[in-house]
């Protein structure tokens, strides 16, 4: 059987929505901290070879892409909890 709403649980429901909010948005960070330290790596081990360079480059543009992605859905997703958006 539903239960009704309280406030009580009404407002832990957006406080775990919250939380669960800025996880994602760590998770998001740790891989583009770990495409750019992967990316650089290519680029300071494998320095003499273009391939492994140009390969270099395009993991630390993705790591950059990821990061402005995960900013992007985080900001979306608390305007929407704090009801500006």
């Amino acid at each position: 059987m539903d239960q009704p709403a309280t406030p009580l649980r009404d407002s832990l429901a957006v406080e775990r929505t919250r939380l669960a909010n800025e996880r994602t948005l760590l998770a998001y960070l740790r891989t583009a901290i770990m495409l750019a330290a992967t990316g650089a790596t290519l680029i300071t081990l494998y320095g003499d070879l273009a391939v492994r360079v140009a390969a270099g480059w395009t993991l630390i543009a993705a790591a950059g892409l990821t990061a402005a992605t995960g900013v992007s859905r985080f900001r979306r997703v608390a305007r929407r909890l704090t009801g500006e958006g």
